[in-house]
């Protein structure tokens, strides 16, 4: 009997101790590069870094893009994002949803240069004929709707049965059912997977390659080039001057303050908001 106990103690106190090292290991890599991106980039940081154009040796038109981009990005990804992952979860027991998880999953695993790509022959040449913002959000929003979409159909499983139930038994409809019961109890999770997305496409860099090139100066039009810190990180990163590579290292650290505000922002927020219908 004693002798079980302790197997059974040793066993708790390894697992413990497995968790506790893989905590580590994946804590560390991040820490490593945090470290190494505040180190190289903080003494850039001013008010003319933050303020000029490229050409003058700050990233002004960079913060103003990768601003611009996530609001149009979360625009058009968000909401479809969210309501595809109610209809997955609420009316989604049929072929259709089916099929519509197996293209989510498929467009979670394409790579973004392919996205890049594809919004460059379809948009740009078929469409606006030109670099545009609006290229740049139609292709991230192709990466933004499945995160979206899936942390939202995950999110309003978890909610229990017992409430649908009771606001059905209730006279409530279906659909007032899941506006104003599912998606209050789910808020939490829906705003992770909202955050996760967002912050995923903040930094990509492939489909603004091919969607909005990159410019030196400030906003100029929904029509034309425009700038974003990824791509002006990526760029910088290539040249061999010094100026250059410790300019990437500043934007790199200002992109990671703006996606660590948008994330302390929304929890900050939404912390003592309800969703409520009327």
């Amino acid at each position: 009997m004693l002798k079980s106990y302790a197997f059974r103690r040793f066993k708790n106190k390894l697992f413990f101790g497995l968790c506790l090292a893989c905590i580590v290991i994946a804590v560390v890599p991040l820490v490593s590069v945090l470290f190494e991106v505040v180190a190289r980039g903080a003494s850039q940081i001013n008010l003319h870094f933050l303020t000029a154009n490229v050409l003058q040796g700050g990233i002004g038109p960079s913060i103003q893009g990768t601003l611009i981009m996530i609001g149009l990005t979360s625009l058009i990804g968000i909401p479809i994002g969210i309501l595809s992952g109610v209809y997955l979860a609420e009316y989604g027991d049929n072929k259709y949803a089916s099929n519509m998880r197996v293209i989510n999953n498929v467009l979670t695993q394409v790579p973004s240069v392919i996205i890049g790509i594809t919004a460059f022959g379809l948009i740009i040449i078929y469409v606006t004929g030109s670099y545009s913002p609006l290229a740049g959000a139609v292709a991230l929003s192709f990466m933004l709707i499945p995160i979206v979409a899936r942390t939202t159909e995950e999110s309003l499983k978890l909610v229990p049965n017992s409430l649908r139930e009771a606001s059905l038994a209730l006279g409530a409809h279906k659909r007032r059912t899941t506006l104003s019961v599912i998606l209050p109890a789910a808020k939490s999770g829906l705003i992770t997977g909202t955050l996760l997305g967002v912050a995923r496409i903040a930094g990509e860099t492939a489909p603004l390659l091919f969607t909005i090139l990159g410019n030196s100066f400030f906003f100029q039009g929904f029509n034309a080039p425009m700038d974003a810190l990824p791509l002006r990180i990526f760029l910088n990163s290539r040249l061999d001057t010094a100026e250059a590579q410790a300019a990437a290292w500043g934007a790199a650290l200002i992109l990671i303050l703006i996606v660590l505000a948008l994330n302390i922002g929304v929890r900050v927020a939404s912390r003592s908001r309800n969703f409520k219908v009327t």
